[in-house]
């Protein structure tokens, strides 16, 4: 039989196989099909179509249930008078309404579950959430969050909040006032914690904690600012347009005649408009079809979110006014011009707490920038950080974006677990600049039994130069002393012409009005059962679920609808980008104009530059009395301070702080000096470790030849000597320059002989 007799009618041949065929090869041949098996194009081409547009069809049904459910859950949050939207039992602690100068904030404290047993002992954690806008709970809004990070560790957790309605009168200076006792009161329920509490500042509540802490740092422990702007005029171009609104908009007036129209009220969903206004592709689309997309199983996660994100809350106008003229157009708080009601300057240089940064090259509401450069306007030199006896470490993340920072379990799990762990270290690191390192733990890392997670943590020192290097230049901020001008003046033509009239028409019904129609709030209410139109789909979208047909991954109509996404992605992020570009040029085009310079009575566009602090007279005394009294101290002690001093010697030159050599430090301690070094309560141990730090700093030479003062037995000498050796190798082995500072320190004990390995 031939090879064309066995060929079917149907198929036609490629020059491949008609060559296999003809080497008698037929085993290869494709299988014989009769022509009406083989499939029509057209009915393929129709299947998968219809196949797409039923799914495609039952996938917009149960998009549009999603949203109704969605302002459902809104409309129910609100009728509940908005609670925070946390996901672990609280009970209510202190109710700001009951206090002198009352106010709408509140402490709760977190309900350990019996997976989750806290020690009363421990440190208790704060957690104060941001009022920019939205309600309260994000630190706390899933099981890996802040709060769930520290439950697990045993710490104690309290949460700061605060209702959608301000008090009367209320001021930022009372909340702070109101927080202040939330603290004492935490403090007084754990009278046996080792330390005092430590409390984390999300975004808005970041600054407002630092401003605390300046006021009253006695009530502080470490503090965590996760997020926060303190630096305002900072940024990068077009990476933080945010910064250019105040500008743009001509200043403060703008958020007072929101007040106005307000009767007298801020509303927050103003402040939301702002954040989804920063990124069309994800607020017009991206987020909206992700739910489209994947509506079968995104469902929870997006309601979930929702339910904190379509809650709106109030400021009183003098609050916003504060936050608008003294941080965002001011730009005060870094330099220290903010002053209180009672005339007392809040000056961030008081802080006496360890200060955790933590920051996002991601984030674009508050970029690294914002976060940090607010330590050059406070320090001038490295050496005005230390006398001030500040500890500041800083974290930066890649990629997460603002949200993400609160709300991201791998942010969680990471970067909060590990700050949560790492604190006590973080509390006795000398003063100083410290970047926070987090690596993977490899196989082959050294001293692993020390490392109870999964990551290595080392605090590497850094300088005011590696916060210079953050951007290329801090020239672009100069511009913004022209908008702090404008400011002034375009809110008193305000006050003067526009305000009497806008207030006479504002009343507190037209203020509710407004509110009701505000988009933000009407994306919520018109889909809502509050629509009758909506009514008949819910009963669509169950018939819809109990018949539901997906459609296959690799239809050739999904994939084209995925691409069509794809192309509305970007041309709405090149219309943001486009439209930032646009508002940097525009902005610049104005501020730096000589005119507008001379008219507002600047000399130049570059003449204006954040002011560094003033000389402080009183403090300069201070350090010198401090440092006098530990001249006179530096023969004094025993074998705690020997140790200690030897072991900050030695691992000087490194730069680096590893939290292995930390947990051996605690774990020699309790092996071998339990009874001779009984354990330090933290506050006392950072005090001891910052005495003995400044005095190695002040006189080297003297401080190591106190040494056999300190340490005046063989016993003692031989001792600190191998603690010392073993806390260094703790992260491996000695480096030469280790290896060299060791035999100095064995030469002037005289202990030359001693036997070890390093030192011998």
């Amino acid at each position: 039989m031939s090879a064309q007799e066995t060929k079917p009618d149907s198929f036609v041949m490629s020059d491949l196989w008609t060559g296999l065929w003809k080497t008698g090869w037929q085993s290869l041949s494709p299988p014989r099909m009769p022509l009406a098996a083989w499939p029509n194009p057209a009915q393929v081409a129709f299947g998968a179509w219809q196949e797409y547009w039923t799914d495609a069809w039952q996938r917009s049904v149960l998009y549009w249930d999603v949203m109704r459910k969605r302002g459902n859950l809104a409309l129910e949050h609100q009728e509940k008078g908005k609670p925070p939207v946390l996901s672990f039992p609280y009970e209510m602690v202190v109710d700001g309404r009951t206090l002198d100068e009352p106010v709408n904030y509140f402490l709760l404290r977190i309900i350990p579950g019996e997976d989750t047993p806290v020690d009363p002992r421990k440190r208790p954690f704060v957690v104060v959430d941001p009022r920019a806008g939205h309600g309260p709970g994000i630190g706390g809004f899933k099981a890996d969050s802040e709060i769930g990070v520290a439950m697990k560790a045993g710490h104690p957790c309290y949460f700061v909040g605060f209702r959608p309605e301000p008090e009367p009168d209320q001021t930022l200076e009372d909340v702070g006032r109101a927080e202040a006792a939330f603290l004492r009161k935490v403090v007084e329920l754990h009278p046996e914690a080792q330390g005092r509490p430590c409390v984390i500042g999300n975004c808005q509540a970041g600054w407002a904690v630092m401003m605390l802490s300046a006021v009253a740092p006695e009530l502080m422990g470490p503090v965590l600012i996760a997020g926060a702007p303190l630096s305002y005029w900072a940024g990068s171009g077009t990476q933080n347009p945010m910064r250019y609104s105040g500008g743009l908009f001509g200043g403060s007036w703008l958020a007072l005649l929101a007040s106005d129209l307000g009767n007298g009220r801020f509303d927050g969903a103003h402040l939301v408009a702002n954040f989804e206004s920063l990124n069309p592709a994800n607020t017009y689309w991206n987020k909206q079809y992700n739910v489209y997309a994947k509506v079968d199983t995104e469902e929870s996660r997006y309601l979930e979110f929702e339910r904190w994100w379509g809650g709106f809350y109030l400021l009183n106008e003098e609050e916003m006014r504060f936050i608008v003229d003294n941080l965002f157009v001011g730009n005060k708080l870094a330099i220290g011009e903010i002053v209180t009601s009672a005339g007392r300057r809040i000056d961030l240089r008081n802080i006496r707490s360890p200060i955790v940064v933590f920051a996002s090259w991601g984030d674009d509401i508050t970029p690294p920038q914002q976060a940090l450069n607010w330590i050059l306007d406070c320090y001038s030199s490295d050496r005005e950080l230390l006398s001030y006896e500040q500890t500041i470490v800083y974290l930066l993340h890649q990629e997460i974006g603002h949200l993400g920072i609160f709300v991201s379990g791998k942010v969680a799990k990471r970067e909060h677990a590990e700050i949560v762990q790492a604190l006590d270290v973080i509390e006795t690191l000398p003063p100083g600049l410290y970047e926070m390192v987090i690596e993977d733990k490899q196989p082959e890392t050294s001293s692993a039994e020390l490392i109870p997670g999964r990551y290595v943590v080392r605090f590497e020192r850094r300088t005011l130069d590696d916060i210079r290097a953050l951007e290329d230049t801090r020239e672009d901020e100069k511009p913004f002393a022209a908008v702090a001008r404008v400011s002034e003046i375009s809110e008193s033509l305000y006050r003067t012409y526009m305000r009497p009239w806008v207030q006479a028409w504002s009343t507190d019904d037209t203020a509710e009005m407004l509110r009701r129609l505000h988009p933000h709030r009407l994306q919520y209410s018109l889909l809502s059962d509050q629509n009758p139109g909506m009514q008949p789909l819910k009963q669509l979208a169950e018939w819809v679920r109990a018949n539901r047909q997906t459609v296959s991954s690799d239809n050739p109509f999904l994939a084209m609808e995925k691409a069509m996404s794809g192309q509305i992605t970007d041309a709405l992020t090149r219309y943001g980008e486009a439209r930032d570009h646009a508002s940097e040029l525009i902005f610049n085009a104005i501020y730096t104009s000589p005119w507008l310079q001379a008219v507002l009575g600047l000399r130049s566009a570059n003449s204006e530059v954040p002011a560094p602090h003033a000389r402080d007279a009183a403090h300069e005394t201070l350090v010198a009395q401090k440092v006098a009294a530990l001249r006179a101290r530096i023969d004094q002690g025993g074998l705690r301070e020997g140790v200690v001093r030897i072991i900050l010697y030695a691992g000087a030159e490194e730069g680096s702080v590893d939290t292995r050599g930390f947990r051996m430090v605690e774990r020699l301690r309790e092996e071998y000096f339990a009874a001779e070094l009984p354990a330090l309560p933290p506050a006392q141990r950072r005090e001891f470790i910052k005495e003995q730090f400044f005095m190695l700093l002040l006189d080297e030479e003297a401080t190591l030849a106190a040494l056999p003062k300190l340490l005046t037995t063989d016993e003692e000498r031989r001792s600190a000597l191998e603690a010392a050796q073993r806390v260094l190798t703790a992260i491996g082995e000695l480096t030469p320059a280790r290896k060299a500072r060791l035999r100095r320190v064995a030469e002037i004990l005289g202990e030359k002989n001693a036997g070890l390995k390093v030192v011998g």
